[in-house]
């Protein structure tokens, strides 16, 4: 049976946000930082990378741990975490991982022969005489690096520009010669901060963070998360290191810009393009477990228009997959794939887990690694009535029945089932009622074709969701 692919495009139980796409070979491998499910702050766990034949994002393979914290300079007593990451290959055809803690204004480079195998540390970046880049008086915070590499030359930017710190200019940006360390040359901010965006053209949509450069045909592409946290934008220039103009969205992890009220939780947004397979793309994350630090990697197709601009896509549950899922085949449509959650209001991230009044994707259970015998099943909880579940797209044929497997206590509902976020319901599928999980089958039937399928609870009480299926 054909292997569908959703998003999270990784299993539910893993946690690698801030995701850099970079093809190698005939595989794209994955590098991002690592949270742990449950976990009081970002980037806990170790780096670790995911690869996929180019030409099927659905078989994500675990390439295992790459660099630990305890492996890192300093980071001597452990207690820094791994931010988010970029790899290269260099001159020498090996693969370089360049890196910041979250404490340490420096970037630090990790080096190895293969793009997935055990990165050893190889020096911090730094300028001619050997001082550390983000050492000297007047240098701004070294955060978030993103690298390419053309001949000789590797390009390294950097940065963090909260709109409230004064002092910052935007995202910085060097040439460093084929050491892959020394500093050649500084440049201004090729993107501006909030604080110097007035009349560039950046207004509103401000470098924040999250460095990202790609090359598409003879333009530099540089992706960044702007002010605004929630969205990945980009500017377009011909040159790598000045000339940047704003192009605008790829996205945003709520759908802001094409709604106009969130349908997912807001939080941050790191990521990147890449061409795969003849086809671009973005990569991104989401938050889940109520929590801003407890991320998954998303991803969308998008398309490169002739003029270079590239519209802003929606985020969907079928991302990966290529085309709409096939409803009766999926078996099970899991509902962690849920790519709109929502009530009446936006929901929040800000809440600690448990203490959310909104719905949210979680797990039971501790973190686990893949190396686990048993691995847990994710779902939504938190249902109430109101609440909004939407999948986009599946592709529906002779669907007469639907069912839900849920857990909780509703009383006198349900779901209504729509096709469209603000439409009328096509009907109404009954939730089981207790405290284990128990599906529950309704006559219903959906009408051929591809659409998006919303489930909005009914009813009182409060429910979890766990996966429905189409007959």
């Amino acid at each position: 049976m054909k292997n569908h692919g959703m998003n999270p495009y990784l299993p539910s139980w893993e946690y690698v946000p801030d995701g850099e796409p970079h093809v190698f070979g005939k595989r794209v491998y994955i590098y991002g930082s690592h949270d742990r499910f449950a976990g009081y702050a970002f980037c806990q766990n170790d780096y670790v990378c995911w690869s996929a034949p180019v030409d099927d994002l659905t078989d994500w393979q675990y390439e295992g741990i790459i660099y630990t914290r305890a492996e890192a300079a300093h980071n001597e007593d452990g207690r820094q975490c791994l931010y988010a990451p970029d790899v290269t290959r260099g001159p020498d055809g090996r693969y370089y991982l360049y890196y910041a803690l979250n404490e340490t204004s420096a970037i630090s480079v990790a080096v190895c022969d293969t793009p997935a195998g055990k990165y050893t540390y190889y020096g911090d970046v730094h300028y001619p005489d050997g001082t550390t880049l983000g050492a000297r008086p007047g240098d701004e915070q070294q955060f978030d690096p993103g690298v390419l590499t053309e001949g000789e030359t590797t390009w390294l930017y950097s940065g963090f520009c909260p709109p409230m710190m004064p002092g910052r200019t935007g995202a910085l940006c060097y040439r460093l010669a084929s050491d892959m360390l020394t500093v050649e040359q500084t440049y201004p901010a090729v993107v501006p901060g909030a604080q110097t965006a007035k009349g560039t053209g950046f207004e509103g949509h401000a470098f924040f963070e999250a460095s990202s450069i790609r090359k598409v045909g003879d333009k530099y592409y540089f992706i960044y998360s702007s002010e605004l946290s929630h969205e990945l934008c980009y500017a377009v220039s011909d040159s790598p290191c000045r000339g940047f103009v704003y192009g605008g969205t790829l996205v945003d992890n709520a759908d802001l810009g094409l709604c106009d009220t969130a349908r997912y939780f807001t939080g941050n947004n790191h990521g990147s393009i890449e061409q795969i397979n003849g086809r671009w793309y973005v990569f991104y994350h989401r938050h889940t477990n109520s929590s801003l630090f407890c991320r998954q990697g998303m991803v969308e197709s998008i398309e490169i228009l002739p003029d270079g601009r590239i519209p802003q896509v929606e985020i969907t549950t079928s991302g990966p997959n290529g085309a709409p899922l096939p409803a009766v085949e999926l078996r099970e449509l899991p509902a962690y794939a849920a790519c709109n959650l929502y009530m009446t209001q936006p929901p929040q991230v800000n809440a600690e887990a448990g203490q959310n009044p909104f719905p949210y994707i979680t797990q039971d259970g501790a973190d686990v690694m893949p190396e686990s015998e048993s691995k847990p099943e994710a779902y939504i909880c938190n249902l109430t009535p109101g609440t909004v579940v939407g999948f986009k797209y599946l592709n529906f044929q002779n669907v007469t029945k639907v069912s839900v497997k849920t857990r909780g206590m509703c009383y006198y509902g349900g779901f209504d089932v729509l096709l469209t976020a603000d439409g009328e319901p096509i009907g109404t599928v009954s939730a089981a009622r207790g405290n284990e999980w128990t599906w529950q089958t309704t006559e219903l039937a959906i009408p051929d074709g591809i659409s998006a399928i919303y489930f909005r609870m009914k009813g009182y009480g409060t429910l979890s969701l766990a996966a429905a299926k189409f007959h």
